[in-house]
This record gives C-alpha cells, sequence and structure tokens, in this order.
C-alpha cells in the first residue's frame, strides 16, 4: 500500500492521524483468558439483592467466592440498599473493568428505582462507584417508573463507553435506550436514546450486545404475549437494528436476563438466561448466534445465581480473587468426580472433615475426587486410597494459612436416582427383562415441574436415564402444568405389551398410552379424572394403578384429602364409574395410595403428613378385595424418619416384588441429603428416590423399614 501527502505540514498531518492512534490505544491488549468470572445476585429478599461473584476454569462449573456472600455492599452503593442484574465488562485497554447493576429493593415494588449504579475497577476487588438517577438526571422523565438492567459496551466509533438498559415511562411499554458514560465512569454525559424500536412497540428489557463477525446482536427479552429471548441485528452499535423472527430460549418457562460470553477454547458461545420460576440458569451452546443446543448436563454450580454476567479472566486475575475472597473450607467440597453422589456430600465445618458418597462400582483404592483448584489454590494430595479408612488433605490459598482436612468416601446406592425426583413408581417390564422407576422430576419451586422422565435397570442398583417419556407443554393439550406422581402398568393385549401411564397434570389425572415402556408415551386427549368424588374436597392427584392377580381386573386408586378407588375398564384408558368406592382408611390418611398383593391379602399404603413435613411418613391397611373395607394394625407404620442418620420425610411410595421370589423392596422419596432437613419449605419440592428392603413377618404384618444411605445390594431376575 501507498500513498502520498500533498502539501500537509507536520501538525495537520498528526491530526489526520490521530484517530488511527486513538483507535489502536482502545483494542483490548492481547491476554490468555483461563477462567470465568460471573458476577450475579440472588434473589428478592434485600438480602440477595448484592453483587457476588463466582469462578469457573472451564465456562461451565462455577463456583461461588466469599461463601455466596456480597462483595461489594448494596448499602454503600446504592440509593435503595439493593442492587440486581450486575454486568461486568473489560476495558479496551484490559485492564481496567466497568461493572452497571440496577439500583433497586424488589419488596418497595417493580415499579420503584429510577437509578442505576455505575462501578470501576483496576483490580476486580476495590471498586468505585456512583449513582445516576435518570428521573432527577434527565428531563422529561417526570412518568418514569423504573430503569432496568443496564450494561456497558465500548463504542470505537464515538471513543467511548456506552451504557444500555430499559425505561419505563407511564403507560407506555419497557424500551431498551443507551446513553455515553463520563471519561471518569461516574455518570451518564448524554442524554438517553431508543436504541432499539420494536416493530411490535413490545415491552423489551435485559438487553445484551455481543460482537460477532462484524455484526452487533442484541439479546433481549420480550414481554406480553410469546415472552422470551430474541435477537435483533445490526452492523451498527446504535441503530439499524433487525428484529430476527424467532425466540432462542430452549425452554417452555419463563425467563429473563440473557447473557453471552465467548469461550475461551475457541469452541463458541455460551447463551444462558434466567429460568426465574423454576430457580435455576439454563444454559446453551452456540457457534453461530442463531442455532442454540442446551449444555445444563454440563454445568454445575454451588450457588443459585440471578439475573448476571459472565467475562473471561487471567490466572492472575483469578489468583487476585481467591486471594481475597477464596474459603478452604469451600475449595475443599468442590469435588466434582463423575462418581461422587454430589448432591449428598457432607461437609463438618467444625470439624473439618469431608464425606464424599460415590456410586456403585467406584474404585476406591485409587480414586481421585476430580477438586476443583483456581489459580492461586492448591489440594492436595490428588488421587488417594479410601479403602482404609480417612484421607488427610491439605488446601493452600495464596496469603492464607494452609489447612487440613479429614476426607472420607464411600460406596452408598440411596439416593438412587441423580437428581431430585420423587413420588416413585416402579415397575418390572416382562417385555425387556428390566426395572423402570417413574418419579416426579423435582427440585422445582413450589412444584413446578412439567415433564416426566424415566429410569431402567437390570439390578435396582444401576440406573440408566432414560429421558423425557411426556412433556406436558409438547405432549398434553389439557393440562400443561403440575407434572406429578405418576404410575404405569404393563398389559398383554392380543399378544402385544402395552404401557398404560397414569399422572397428574394441572391437579388432574390423564393416561398415555405406549408400546415400550420408555415410550413414546400418546396422551389420550382429554383427563380421565378432573374432579373429585361428590362431596370430598382434597386434590385429583396420585393415581396408582394395580392390576389383581386373582382375576386380571384393573385398578385406579387416587386422591388428596381422601382416598379413591374404581375398576379400569377392560380398554384401560377409562373408568366403570359406577364402581368408584371411597376408602379412606383413617385420619392419617394424606394422600400417596400404594396397593399390592401377597399370599391372598391386599396391603394398602399411603402416607400421612405433608411432604414438606420432615414426619412425611408411609402407613398401611388390609383388605379382602381391590375395593374392600380396610382393616388399619394398630401397629402400621411402614417406614418413617431416621433422625440418627439424618433422613428425613419419607413417603410417597411404591413397591415391587422380584420375580419369582418372595423378595420385596419399597421405593420411596425422602428429602436431598443432608441440605433438605435445613431448607424449610423447600425442602418439600427436593427430593431423591431411594430403595430398600421390605419385608413381612410370619403373620403377613408389615416390618417398619429402616430407611438407609447404604440402600440394597444388586438383585438379579431368574429368567
Amino acid at each position: 500500500m501507498s500513498f502520498s501527502i500533498k502539501k500537509c505540514t507536520l501538525p495537520a498531518l498528526l491530526v489526520l492521524l490521530a484517530p488511527l492512534f486513538t483507535n489502536a490505544q482502545k483494542q483490548p491488549s492481547a491476554q490468555k483468558y483461563t477462567g470465568y468470572l460471573f458476577t450475579y445476585f440472588t434473589g428478592n429478599d434485600k438480602a440477595d439483592e448484592s453483587i457476588r461473584f463466582a469462578l469457573s476454569n472451564d465456562g461451565y462449573n462455577y463456583r461461588a467466592l466469599n461463601g455466596d456472600k456480597p462483595v461489594v455492599s448494596s448499602e454503600k452503593i446504592s440509593s435503595t440498599g439493593g442492587v440486581r442484574d450486575p454486568h461486568i465488562l473489560r476495558g479496551v485497554d484490559g485492564k481496567t473493568f466497568y461493572m452497571v447493576a440496577t439500583d433497586m429493593v424488589s419488596g418497595k415494588g417493580w415499579n420503584s428505582n429510577r437509578a442505576m449504579v455505575l462501578l470501576k475497577s483496576t483490580d476486580l476487588i476495590n471498586w468505585t462507584s456512583a449513582i445516576v438517577n435518570i428521573q432527577k438526571r434527565f428531563p422529561g422523565n417526570d412518568n418514569l417508573l423504573r430503569v432496568w438492567a443496564p450494561q456497558t459496551i465500548y463504542d470505537d466509533k464515538a471513543g467511548k463507553y456506552m451504557v444500555y438498559f430499559s425505561l419505563k415511562n407511564g403507560d407506555d411499554p419497557d424500551k431498551i435506550y443507551y446513553a455515553y458514560a463520563n471519561a471518569d465512569f461516574t455518570d451518564l454525559e448524554t442524554t438517553p436514546k431508543q436504541l432499539f424500536i420494536s416493530p411490535t412497540n413490545g415491552a423489551c428489557i435485559d438487553g445484551d450486545i455481543i460482537l460477532k463477525d462484524g455484526k452487533y446482536h442484541l439479546f433481549f427479552k420480550t414481554e406480553g404475549s410469546g415472552a422470551g429471548i430474541k435477537v435483533a441485528v445490526s452492523d451498527k452499535l446504535t441503530e439499524g437494528y433487525v428484529l430476527q423472527d424467532k425466540y432462542v430460549q430452549q425452554t417452555t418457562d419463563p425467563v429473563e436476563g440473557a447473557g453471552v460470553f465467548k469461550l475461551n477454547n475457541g469452541e463458541g458461545y455460551i447463551l444462558m438466561y434466567d429460568v426465574y420460576t423454576k430457580g435455576r440458569y439454563q444454559f446453551t451452546k452456540t457457534t453461530d448466534l442463531k442455532n442454540f443446543a442446551v449444555v445444563d448436563q454440563n454445568v454445575s454450580m454451588n450457588f443459585h445465581p440471578r439475573h448476571g454476567t459472565v467475562m473471561p479472566v487471567t490466572a492472575a486475575e483469578m489468583a487476585r480473587l481467591t486471594e481475597k475472597w477464596g474459603v478452604a473450607d469451600d475449595a475443599i467440597t468442590w469435588a466434582n468426580a463423575n462418581a461422587i453422589k454430589k448432591q449428598n456430600v457432607v461437609f463438618d465445618t467444625a470439624g473439618k472433615k469431608l464425606y464424599l458418597p460415590v456410586k456403585p462400582g467406584t474404585a476406591l483404592r485409587s480414586f481421585d475426587p476430580q477438586f476443583i483448584q483456581f489459580p492461586g489454590t492448591s489440594i492436595i494430595p490428588k488421587a488417594a486410597n479410601f479403602t482404609t479408612g480417612t484421607v488427610k488433605y491439605t488446601v493452600a490459598i495464596k496469603g492464607q494459612v494452609a489447612q487440613q482436612y479429614e476426607v472420607t468416601a464411600r460406596e452408598v446406592h440411596n439416593p438412587v436416582l441423580d437428581g431430585y425426583y420423587a413420588d416413585p413408581d416402579i415397575l418390572y417390564a416382562e417385555k425387556t427383562g428390566k426395572f423402570y422407576i417413574y418419579p416426579t422430576s423435582d427440585g422445582f419451586t413450589n412444584w413446578a415441574g412439567t415433564y416426566f422422565k424415566t429410569f431402567s435397570s437390570a439390578d435396582l442398583v444401576n440406573w440408566k436415564d432414560e429421558g423425557v417419556i411426556l412433556d406436558l407443554p409438547k405432549d398434553v393439550s389439557w393440562g400443561k402444568r403440575n407434572a406429578w406422581a405418576p404410575c404405569i402398568v404393563e398389559k398383554k393385549i392380543n399378544g402385544k405389551y402395552k404401557y398404560f401411564y397414569y399422572f397428574t397434570a394441572a391437579q388432574k389425572i390423564g393416561v398415555a398410552v405406549a408400546d415400550n415402556p420408555t415410550g413414546p408415551f400418546i396422551d389420550l386427549g382429554k383427563p380421565l379424572i378432573d374432579k373429585n368424588p361428590e362431596g370430598k374436597g382434597g386434590q385429583v392427584i396420585d393415581p396408582d394403578v394395580f392390576t389383581d392377580p386373582k382375576t386380571g381386573k384393573s385398578y385406579l386408586y387416587w386422591g388428596n384429602g381422601y382416598m379413591a378407588g374404581a375398576e379400569l375398564n377392560d380398554d384401560m384408558v377409562s373408568l366403570k364409574t359406577e364402581t368408584t368406592t371411597i376408602l379412606t382408611p383413617n385420619d392419617t390418611f394424606r394422600e400417596g395410595t400404594h396397593v399390592l398383593y401377597r399370599k391372598g391379602t391386599y396391603y394398602f399404603m399411603w402416607s400421612e403428613d405433608d411432604t414438606r413435613s420432615k414426619n412425611y411418613r408411609v402407613r398401611y391397611g388390609t383388605a379382602t378385595s381391590p375395593l374392600g373395607k380396610i382393616i388399619v394394625p394398630a401397629n402400621n407404620l411402614v417406614i418413617a424418619k431416621n433422625k440418627a442418620t439424618g433422613i428425613y420425610a419419607t413417603g410417597h411410595n411404591s413397591t415391587i416384588q422380584v420375580p419369582g421370589t418372595d423378595d420385596w423392596y419399597i421405593i420411596y422419596h425422602r428429602f436431598a441429603y443432608p441440605n433438605g432437613i435445613h431448607m424449610g419449605q423447600a425442602a418439600g419440592y427436593n427430593r431423591e428416590v431411594c430403595i430398600d428392603k421390605l419385608e413381612f413377618n410370619a403373620d403377613g404384618t408389615i416390618k417398619q423399614t429402616i430407611p438407609t444411605h447404604e440402600g440394597i445390594k444388586p438383585v438379579r431376575v431368574k429368567k
């Protein structure tokens, strides 16, 4: 390339070339990013509305710093006493950091805030801050109701940092605006101007801009009808955004707070968002910002974030953050080996003892817990022999006194499923020669799950996740919410096996049919039962299906607050309504009926108390027929809490008889161990499935089962 300069003085030349030098100085310095910093808040209580930090080595597995406590005082930086929606940005000089947040306490109302907070740091530890009240700072905002979710990006053309955010004035919808910050990042120096104009004039909030291939991609949440995350694209930062006509979230649940970050390994981008009604985040991966695949199976966190953002960081920055906010007690619990039952890890803070329950078949003679170590932290040894007892570990964090811990690892079989599940029903399928568990998908706030899964096993100990078999939003027209307490039966009809799956949706009971125990299941298209028996309150939930081995007839039982039963027609998808019988045994009955037959006796089991209660438990009675009067023995407790081992709320069960034997097992749910008992009401929807031996006395009465962590040994079905 060549050029000539004609009649140009040196000062004039410097003026001509100044923009080139300026832009060169504004480019981020080349650095090797080795991890990620996640900044977030945690909830709608004032104590939760503050800035927290977490780190990750790989962009998928995050651990909270400072014990998941705030790293910046909301009281000191805000006008309301709370901040939400923090966004963090590395400056173009590579070493200055900018953070913005909503200045808000939600307890004062969703239309209560008028300000945002601007923060600046050169070390990620010490932050200066300033409050910008939009209503006071800029005229024409007398009707301003709220200022939400600010974010920052550098505008190369303007040579300034641009802050963009949503405003709602009066009856107008929320709209995304932008303004430029001053050089000190203590104020906005330009009047807010609308950034994106929705073609529908619908509400737009939670904007997030990322530059790819010369195009600015604006992710934002729409409000009202069809709410979700959409993308608008422009080749200019401040104008010309064209809306792409599809939602990009990969869930039917409400979402907000979209955040996009580039993976350090060059494998693409992560789009994450807050699934706020379920109390969790979802992560998706993309290479083109158009097609997104869920990668939740690769993600772990020891905290529950709300609307936050992720920024790549260097090893030196991670070490500095760890030195300031790293906690040795936290680090020793960050064991990430797949063999570990992570939700059941127990840490004794006072005794500095860590218990790692591991899955069946784990080789403990040389076992590596795979402790997550951030720069600035060392945890030794790595692998160790856990077969001889306790192993001593040392955690050293730069700038802190090294700490020693006693670590044990032991194989346990309860819970039998990874994750949160409840209300298990179990089937032995003659067609496949396998066992199947059909549970409620748990872990959703207020039992808000919307899908059902099944798990298969050849031995009742090792279970395989067979995936979703019925998704209410996609597969069921009459009930889209509250997927609870299913049950299933295998029937051989005209020489072919059929599977009839009864389930709860929207407090009604439906039935779906399949040719295989793993589906696909096709819903009947209408509820089988949609109202309580005459004169009964409670809920139409918790179906249980039972086939009488004496007659081959099948029966359905259901009810919360009452126990009802009726014979099923031969089609298995309709009831002989004239047979409907109220069977409520006594005032201990709450829900979760289960019926089995053994040696001429019909056993009726039910759950007592509330699933949120630590005293939730199973009782039983007997009858001489499937719809007969239930006789309740004096000692009729089947299974209850075991306080000595920290097992609580053992209820909503089913049972299984190993074919060809008189060996019986009880499948039930309990509070998640060990944290459930400390979760209050939330323990009732954070449950896990377990199996223990069920035994009978010589006179046919049931021995009380003591729930265990050890569970059962593998069983084999003789063929």
